[in-house]
């Protein structure tokens, strides 16, 4: 089954669905530096770089899933908020893409702030519109207007031109990312295609973490370090009195939360050797209210891209001792969980950029993996049909 990665950045979403079984139909993406990460780790020869409407789509036609991450700028919680008035928003180009080619299924990947409550209107029109692609706004039509008229639709048409449209909030520390990294993911489903679509079951969790750490201490015996209760913060430690309470004698049955120590794992300290590549140590970072860094035994802090590749505290490491240092490449790609052979280009700044825009892998391959197992299991039932009719 092939994938188009529109909006594909660095390639986090695409590594992660082509491990999960997919192909590549291309790439559409502006950034050049992100151009030249994908054309490193991909078929150059499938990298479109430039603008998504300049785009040819009929090159995709036959695709069976679209996929990518339009402009979360409109949206974050650090921008300008402008959603619909941002002339950043690429959603609409997106459901182009969608109308034009008519995938199986499309999956797309946004920031927590869609949810706002000032953004609630635009997001309910931003489904609607995904549900039924080919509705198309009106000239002189409000995109209000349009949204109550597509509401209206619900149910008309060829089931082959609609969608079944469902999206959730997922922690990408609930699949073993070892970073808190909340998103919306938007996945849909053609009607025609008899596939009762599900987000895959966390299989991580903050409460086995701190029932390792401190019930039976074996994460700190698996990493050959002394725990100490004192570590955990006030809530924390009231968290492990409740999960005391709640499991008494029997484990949580999930996998720990994995950790900043877990994910660097083997990783030299870059302070230590003179380092090449892509794991440089970088000096000057500093550690001020509310950008304190990442912990070391917990979950990284969400890396973001911000407007000059390092912004303040999210993509720094806070060691036992309260000292800071920025992360390297390599290590903010393994928070990332790409392999550490995944080329970023570009100089220290960019790179960065890139990694804190793209979609953790981890968490690509598991919702990628499900949907085309679902796909998969689809495409069974119906030659089982054609060859018994």
């Amino acid at each position: 089954m092939k994938s188009l990665e529109i909006f594909s950045g660095a390639g986090g979403l695409a590594k992660g669905l082509e491990l999960a079984g997919f192909e590549h139909s291309a790439f559409v993406e502006f950034n050049r530096d992100a151009c030249a990460s994908l054309r490193k780790n991909f078929d150059p020869s499938k990298v479109f770089f430039g603008d998504i409407r300049d785009f040819d789509l009929g090159l995709a036609e036959g695709t069976d899933i679209v996929a990518g991450g339009p402009p979360c700028q409109p949206f974050s919680l650090g921008g300008k908020h402008g959603a619909d008035k941002d002339d950043r928003d690429m959603f609409p180009y997106a459901i182009r893409a969608i109308e034009r080619i008519r995938p199986k299924a499309f999956v797309f990947e946004n920031v927590k702030g869609l949810l706002r409550a000032s953004f609630a209107e635009y997001f309910d029109y931003i489904l609607s519109r995904l549900a039924n692609p080919l509705a198309q706004q009106q000239q002189e039509e409000s995109w209000q207007a349009h949204n109550q008229r597509l509401k209206k639709l619900k149910g008309h048409g060829a089931a082959e031109t609609r969608y079944r449209v469902s999206w959730q909030l997922l922690n990408a520390a609930d699949y073993g990312v070892p970073q808190c990294r909340e998103r919306v993911v938007i996945v849909g489903i053609r009607e025609d295609l008899p596939l009762d679509w599900q987000f895959p079951e966390a299989t991580h969790s903050e409460d086995r973490l701190l029932w390792e750490q401190f019930v039976t201490g074996e994460y700190w015996a698996r990493h050959h370090v002394a725990g100490c209760k004192s570590t955990m913060d006030k809530p924390q430690q009231e968290h492990l009195r409740r999960l005391q309470q709640r499991y008494g004698m029997f484990e949580p049955e999930a996998l720990a939360w994995q950790t900043v120590r877990d994910a660097l794992a083997g990783v030299p300290d870059p302070r230590l050797h003179n380092h090449t590549g892509d794991h440089i140590f970088r000096d000057g970072a500093r550690s001020y209210p509310g950008h304190t860094g990442s912990a070391l035994d917990w979950p990284a802090k969400t890396l973001k891209a911000g407007g000059h590749g390092v912004p303040g505290g999210e993509n720094m490491l806070r060691n036992l001792d309260g000292s800071v240092r920025y992360f390297t490449v390599l290590e903010a790609k393994r928070i990332q969980t790409f392999p550490d052979h995944f080329a970023i280009t570009g100089a220290w700044g960019e790179a960065m950029r890139q990694i804190g825009n793209a979609v953790p892998v981890r968490l690509g391959e598991v919702i990628g993996r499900q949907l085309y197992q679902h796909l998969e299991t689809t495409k069974k039932m119906q030659m089982e049909t054609a060859c018994s009719a």
